[in-house]
């Protein structure tokens, strides 16, 4: 039997709370047929690395098989809880009784289906949760309806659990706030930046700057400016704009989140912030979209080799950070990445698909699509990067990121 994490493919989905935090990731795990995995050894390396205060895993395993091989070897863990697809459970009568036994010995599974097939009393107590999505014409009617407008009784959602599917702003609120989602999984970010564009400009997150404004006049280190200035990519574009602009009249051009804050000095650096304080914004839809940035953009950085120079892995993060930016201000990414002094090597990989950081940012793209398991594999293959590295390093940033969990 292959090391499972050679013989798995892995990739992720955030899930969202109603604070718009980070309440659990889904982790998708597809094996193949002629590479039999040790689910054994995976729980176990899961339960070595995971932490209290690492993010709840829904374990998404994406055949049958693999969930047989689940629900035969999990037990109860505080980290994780693991999926169950209803369609399955209709088309493999075994795994009914395997669902049973692992609920009597206390794992936590969490049905995942449509709310127009929801399982009976008897086998929905087998569940800590669901994992729910709606029929397209239901999602729409729902779309339509105004937040105080009585819906009808077929189309009235289950209470704290959680959705997936959620194509709309408008809908993604009525499932955290009206009916106290416990996660939406993914976030309809098209539609947020839509909305969001339509009613003003957008502008960095009033907590970001904020953040920055407290740590500049606390006198606070390069590396913690820096930190900040990488969790919101659009505060990071458009200091490094005004860093470049005639206003300051910088003699070379200035391409790195370090070297804008060394050459900018802390004079220009707070009177700027504190024009951007006016105009922040407070749209908490926003967060997803910029922690789903920062998380791209860690991957892509983390995934290149590790023996890279820090500056240089500094580049690769921009990279990964700026990579969705042009859906944020509605333009051409070629057109957002060329109006910074950037390595060519950021739109070379981020435009052409090109460039010795083209792999990382690949893969890195492939990791957050539940169908990504062919493109990870071709990318690997083609660039001779080991699976096993890849899965290492999801695992590892997953283990780090800063989350709710959920209360189920």
């Amino acid at each position: 039997m292959e090391f499972v994490l050679n013989a798995l493919v892995m990739g992720y989905r955030p899930l969202w709370n109603a604070e718009r935090q980070l309440a659990g990731v889904q982790l998708f795990l597809h094996a193949e047929p002629e590479r039999p995995a040790d689910i054994a050894h995976l729980l176990r390396i899961l339960r070595e690395m995971w932490a209290p205060t690492s993010p709840l895993l829904l374990l998404s395993p994406q055949s049958p098989a693999l969930l047989r091989a689940l629900l035969s070897h999990i037990g109860p863990c505080a980290h994780w809880a693991l999926e169950v697809r209803a369609p399955w459970l209709h088309e493999q009568a075994d795994l009914q009784a395997a669902v049973a036994s692992a609920a009597q010995r206390g794992v936590r599974l969490v049905w995942r289906g449509g709310m127009d097939q929801l399982p009976r009393t008897n086998e929905a107590n087998h569940y800590a949760c669901s994992l729910l999505h709606l029929a397209p014409q239901d999602a729409l009617i729902l779309m339509q309806a105004a937040a105080d407008q009585p819906v009808p009784q077929r189309l009235a959602l289950l209470e704290g659990q959680m959705y997936e599917e959620i194509h709309s702003q408008s809908l993604a609120r009525r499932c955290l706030e009206h009916y106290h989602a416990s996660a939406i999984a993914g976030w309809p970010s098209e539609d947020v930046l839509h909305r969001v564009r339509g009613a003003r400009v957008l502008h960095p997150s009033h907590a970001h700057v904020l953040r920055l404004m407290k740590a500049v006049d606390a006198d606070q280190s390069l590396e913690t400016f820096e930190a900040i200035l990488s969790e919101d990519p659009l505060l990071a574009y458009r200091l490094m704009l005004y860093a470049n602009s005639a206003a300051l009249g910088a003699r070379h051009p200035i391409d790195s989140l370090r070297r804008v804050l060394v050459m900018i000095g802390y004079g220009p650096l707070k009177s700027w912030l504190a024009t951007q304080l006016v105009h922040a914004s407070h749209e908490k839809d926003l967060q997803p979209i910029r922690l789903s940035a920062v998380m791209r953009a860690q991957m892509t950085s983390h995934l290149l080799d590790a023996g890279v120079s820090q500056e240089l892995r500094s580049e690769v993060y921009l990279c990964g950070l700026f990579a969705r930016l042009h859906e944020v201000l509605d333009e051409d990414l070629e057109t957002t990445l060329t109006r910074l002094p950037l390595s060519e090597r950021i739109p070379d990989a981020a435009v052409r698909g090109e460039g010795p950081y083209a792999p990382s940012l690949q893969l890195a793209f492939a990791l957050e699509r539940e169908d990504g398991a062919d493109t990870i594999r071709s990318v690997c293959e083609e660039h001779d990067i080991d699976v096993e590295h890849v899965n290492r390093t999801l695992l590892r940033l997953i283990c780090d990121w800063p989350n709710q969990r959920p209360q189920w």
